[in-house]
């Protein structure tokens, strides 16, 4: 017999998503559509066990939380100071903040090197929305506390084991 772990708030998050995942909107549309959902819905830090909420001194780690073939929701959890390297993804995304702060850098492929286009300080309580391509970014935990954030993706990285497309090794100019 499975025991299934309490996740308050996880079964109206994917309710909701799968809702207007059905809808069949454009990447773009269904990012943003994911994000108003979200902000709404934000399930707080008991999403995760004490266990899950304390990182890995080592390096960040997801949890995922749901995954389908249509989406998957992930909880990432970020010691300060752990970051990502600059990626982007295989499809649309959508993020909200339970704690810390996710400093994202974000690029432009400009073939033979990187541009440096935008930050954002995306602190507790924001959501937002993107979909390839333009996705190109680098997130840290700028803050001193642990930082959990809530990713939903349009892929089942249950299957094909992360969110990330491709690294970018490239110069940044």
């Amino acid at each position: 017999m499975e025991i299934m772990l309490a996740r308050p708030g996880l079964d109206q998050l994917v309710s909701g998503v799968r809702d207007i995942v059905a809808k069949d909107l454009s990447p773009r549309d269904t990012a943003f559509a994911v994000a108003d959902f979200l902000r709404l819905n934000l399930p707080g830090l008991d999403v995760l066990t004490d266990e899950e909420r304390a990182g890995d001194p080592e390096t960040y780690r997801s949890f995922p939380l749901h995954t389908q073939e249509e989406f998957s929701v992930v909880a990432v959890v970020w010691r300060p100071g752990q970051q990502t390297r600059i990626h982007d993804h295989v499809s649309w995304c959508t993020f909200g903040i339970l704690s810390g702060v996710e400093y994202e850098t974000l690029y432009r492929d400009m073939g033979d090197h990187l541009v440096e286009i935008g930050r954002a300080a995306n602190q507790p309580g924001e959501v937002s929305g993107f979909a390839p391509p333009g996705d190109i970014h680098k997130v840290e935990n700028t803050s001193d506390e642990i930082g959990v954030s809530l990713h939903v993706y349009g892929a089942d990285v249950g299957r094909l084991g992360s969110s990330v497309r491709r690294y970018y090794d490239l110069p940044i100019r």
